[in-house]
């Protein structure tokens, strides 16, 4: 029985629910009537139902596509403007006793090399990580109780918030890891963190238990449950997201999209991100045994009905995609990207020899983050480092009433360029900082209100005098 409100993950992501919204895509897919009702829909910004999404991939009409790109774009510029939001993932440790068939930490592989990093090699990280720019880490660990306790991760965030180096220092840190209790996600609310990230991996129960055949993310439920009990534990910034390739596309983005109905049906706040992984090569994992892969067409479709079917959402994109790739699903609704990526354990302060990895997958991205910068202001956006609306409150409700309101432009704006000239003043290479100081001064021209103008306009004279860390 498929009830939105349920707590039992069967019921609010019905299987039942997703066979019978997969038939009547397939029955409308070429239902031109009902396909432009849908799309006039989407352009009041309200989002669409998962059932409604799913007949909008399941078209392939060449003109109601072009028409569902062009309003994605229009979207996503409504709601997070010209604004690309960058981060790095820092990896802690990668011991697991899970046994996932698509992720080389999984306990059966002997020769990927085991990590896990001390508090001063956790200072270590973060300080290279500083000297690059970044002001946003997501914290990634394996599963382990007892290598990996709850202890460990928030001794870890508490070193990162503590390290001060030059003018470099992490604002935010978001943390994906596994599935766990009230209370400890009560802590990790306690200890500051930003987002809580955990993907589903896949919504289809029975290819689920098959591709996790053994450790605690063997639990469907506990797993799929996750996100209720980090809301009950104050965290009310969540991300979701699914590793396309394990299963068929299409039930994976119903599943998806109902998973945001639940959360906004009972919590009133749908996902602060979504992210869209796919199957990447890595050590002991070859993407080619995993049957459901998606093409870069189908992908960037996918990209394009997230944005239209949940407009308030950051949508993440990150270093597993190629710069070709990310290029083509920019402007279809991606508003957040890592970058200058390692995926190694301990991997910004030191590189590993060839003949050893601790990575979890192979970085398709790998140029700098000076590089990415300087290429997302030639292709027109604004690099952000903003961490302004988690530390001055803007966060769960608070967050997405600006956000379904388009207001939070107002706030996100003048604080993207006020990072950004933080960025160049500290850290940019000369070409960038050319770039970079003529793109602050065309955008502050288009800050509306006059006040805000102003004071952004002081503020970024006073980064380049030496202060830092205004915000709005």
């Amino acid at each position: 029985m498929y009830d939105v409100k349920s707590f039992k993950a069967e019921e609010f992501i019905s299987d039942e629910e997703i066979r019978d919204t997969l038939a009547y895509a397939d029955e409308n897919r070429d239902n031109v009537e009902l396909i432009d009702a849908i799309i006039e829909k989407a352009k009041e910004r309200k989002g669409l139902t998962h059932r409604e999404a799913s007949v909008l991939l399941a078209c392939e009409l060449p003109e109601k596509l072009a028409e569902i790109y062009a309003l994605a774009e229009q979207i996503k510029k409504d709601f997070y403007g010209n604004r690309i939001v960058l981060f790095a993932p820092l990896y802690l440790s990668n011991y697991c006793v899970n046994g996932c068939v698509y992720c080389p930490y999984h306990l059966k592989n002997k020769h990927i090399a085991r990590k896990k990093l001390t508090q001063e090699e956790v200072a270590a990280e973060v300080t290279a990580l500083q000297d690059m720019g970044h002001k946003r880490l997501a914290i990634e660990a394996g599963e382990d109780p007892v290598n990996n306790p709850i202890e460990y991760i928030l001794e870890c965030i508490d070193t990162i918030y503590g390290i001060r180096h030059k003018n470099g220092a992490i604002r935010r840190v978001n943390v994906n890891i596994a599935a766990t209790t009230v209370e400890n996600y009560r802590r990790l609310h306690d200890a500051g963190i930003g987002t809580y990230i955990l993907f589903q991996e896949t919504y289809h129960k029975e290819s689920y238990e098959k591709l996790h055949p053994t450790g605690p993310k063997h639990d469907y439920a506990y797993h799929t449950e996750a996100m209720d009990r980090a809301m009950e534990g104050g965290i009310d910034d969540v991300g979701l997201g699914v590793l396309f390739g394990l299963e068929m596309y299409r039930y994976e983005f119903a599943g998806l999209l109902m998973h945001a109905e639940h959360l906004e049906a009972v919590f009133g706040v749908g996902p602060h991100t979504i992210s869209v992984p796919r199957v990447k090569r890595a050590d002991d994992i070859d993407p080619a045994q995993f049957d459901n892969g998606i093409s870069d067409e189908v992908f960037a479709k996918i990209c394009a009905l997230i944005r239209i079917s949940v407009p308030y959402t950051g949508m993440i994109i990150s270093t597993r995609e190629s710069q070709a790739v990310r290029e083509r699903v920019l402007p279809l609704g991606v508003s957040q990207i890592s970058g200058a990526s390692r995926t190694s354990v301990g991997g910004y302060a030191s590189d590993e020899p060839e003949e050893i990895t601790s990575a979890q997958f192979d970085v398709s991205d790998q140029r700098s983050l000076d590089e990415i910068v300087n290429w997302l202001m030639k292709l027109g956006y604004l690099p952000s480092f903003c961490t302004a609306c988690y530390r001055e409150g803007r966060t769960g409700d608070r967050f997405m009433a600006l956000c379904k309101n388009m207001q939070i432009l107002n706030c996100c704006q003048p604080n993207a360029l006020m990072t950004l000239k933080e960025y160049l003043e500290d850290y940019a290479g000369e070409e960038t900082k050319k770039i970079g100081m003529e793109l602050i001064e065309r955008e502050l021209e288009k800050i509306p209100n006059p006040k805000v103008r102003k004071t952004a306009y002081e503020h970024i004279h006073d980064i380049s005098g030496g202060k830092r860390d205004f915000r709005f």
